[in-house]
């Protein structure tokens, strides 16, 4: 076992021993709530240049109330696999779930089983996006892939049943029962709600289609990026808004359909007939207003939860997080999706709170990933992680002490090469100002092509400095940095 890993056993050790001393009715509740392609953009407790359209104003009472992490990344950008790293707390080479193609092995370790056997009742609700028998749950109902919108079918222990509705109302339904009527009041619950939205393909409730009717949504500056100063991954992509961004499919012109605001589009698309930047300029304002009224039901949600906790007296007791499942492309670059080592799809948000723990309108800057979350549940239950899950409890950081030996890089990598949106395969370091990515393998120049970007000076990742003499010793120290998270993550030889 390596120094590193010794020294943080240790304190996590000496930050969960008061709470291992309590009773099970002292321990603390967990809810853990998870959108899926949720940007941290698009949480005005993040501010940017969306702030001012009152987006999420239930996720960033959680701000509020307790701590932003302006640090939080994923360590595989792709839905299953991120999925993945949550419940094992193991990068994806050694969970198996590479990809979104395949299954997922469940009957490895996950944090769940281990609060299973430690007093925790146990409970998933909604998308999971792993195929199989959910394990370490003792109530789980959950969208069968990918899910539906409207009327969605939905999988547990008693077998496939469909349900009425709206997707996020239908889960946060679920959601409440469970809590009002289900669970075993004489125990501490760890409860996971996890939304369908706002994934692709972006369909709102039919009570927000007329919300940011009339709201001209903010373009990003980088919307008709050229892709030049970066290398062959950024230019062969297929997820842009102008080429990719399906019109029937995805924004529903020429669909047809009672709402009124897609009549609108319709009409609108067959009066002017858009093309060129047009084109663009139009499909991205749909893209948004669809994508932030399918967050809207999201926030609503958590709305309708906080309030549930301080109606019926567990506030206080239980802690809640708000994560998604990796960062999204809001027209950055020209993009949607995410995928890439780049911020906008690696940087995912992170809102916790957690009463008399967590000091209300706090920030942390650290470096942490969802290889840590496994961990930090557990550690939040005064139980300790095996050795075999890769990450760090992230509990020291949420009381505001940081310990001194803390992480300085993150080790990432994306594996689904060929595949949806043409993303070449890559690996990466990266720290708070440096990041070194290597995409590899094939339809990439001799097999490797790397890119550097110091985000200090260029945080949109314009123009890779991996050619310039400036920072040819940092490069090699990146290089060094990599070859050793790959060590220390156990990583298989390149390929």
């Amino acid at each position: 076992m390596s120094t590193y890993r010794i020294k943080s056993l240790l304190l996590g050790l000496l930050v969960t021993s008061q709470l291992g001393q309590l009773s099970a009715a002292e321990k603390p509740n967990i809810i853990w709530i998870f959108s899926d392609d949720h940007s941290y953009q698009t949480i005005g407790a993040y501010g940017g240049h969306l702030q001012k359209l009152n987006m999420t104003p239930n996720i960033d009472r959680l701000a509020k109330e307790g701590m932003r992490f302006d640090r939080c990344y994923v360590s595989n950008s792709i839905c299953g696999p991120a999925r993945a790293v949550l419940l094992t707390g193991k990068h994806s080479h050694l969970n198996g779930k590479l990809d979104n193609r395949g299954g997922f092995n469940h009957d490895q370790q996950n944090f769940a089983k281990i609060l299973q056997k430690n007093g925790y009742q146990t409970a998933m609700i909604g998308k999971i996006h792993l195929n199989g028998k959910m394990q370490g749950f003792d109530y789980w109902d959950v969208l069968p892939g990918q899910g539906k919108y409207n009327n969605p079918d939905f999988i547990s222990a008693k077998g496939k049943e469909k349900n009425t509705g709206y997707v996020s109302d239908v889960i946060t339904d679920k959601t409440l029962t469970w809590l009002k009527d289900q669970r075993a009041k004489d125990k501490p619950f760890m409860l996971m709600m996890h939304h369908k939205a706002p994934h692709r393909n972006w369909t709102p409730a039919k009570r927000h289609m007329t919300k940011y009717a009339d709201i001209e949504i903010p373009e990003p500056p980088t919307l008709f990026d050229n892709y030049e100063g970066r290398g062959t991954a950024a230019h062969k992509q297929d997820m842009t808004i102008d080429k990719t961004m399906r019109l029937v499919q995805d924004l529903k012109v020429k669909k047809g359909g009672t709402s009124e605001q897609y009549a609108k589009r319709n009409k609108y698309y067959e009066e002017h007939n858009p093309t060129g930047k047009d084109l663009v300029k139009w499909k991205y304002q749909l893209y948004m207003k669809d994508y932030l009224r399918c967050i809207w039901a999201v926030d609503e949600s958590v709305g309708k939860l906080l309030d549930y906790l301080e109606e019926s007296g567990l506030s206080k007791n239980t802690i809640v997080m708000y994560c998604s499942d990796q960062g999204f492309y809001m027209g950055e670059h020209g993009w949607f999706d995410k995928r890439f080592m780049y911020e906008e799809s690696y940087r995912t948000p992170l809102l916790v709170r957690w009463p008399d723990a967590v000091k209300p309108g706090s920030v942390n800057t650290d470096l942490v990933q969802n290889i840590d979350f496994a961990e930090t549940f557990l550690a939040m239950a005064g139980v300790d992680a095996p050795e075999e899950m890769q990450g760090e409890s992230i509990v020291p950081l949420m009381k505001g002490k940081t310990p001194e030996d803390w992480r300085k890089s993150l080790y990432y990598h994306y594996y689904e090469y060929p595949g949806p949106h043409s993303v070449r395969k890559h690996e990466g370091v990266s720290e708070k100002r440096f990041k070194l990515i290597r995409f590899y393998g094939r339809d990439v120049p001799n097999g490797e092509e790397w890119e550097f970007y110091d985000l200090e000076k260029d945080p949109s990742e314009m123009k890779s400095q991996y050619s310039n003499p400036e920072y040819q010793g940092e490069v090699e120290r990146m290089k060094k940095e990599l070859t050793r998270l790959r060590e220390y993550y156990k990583v298989p030889e390149k390929k």
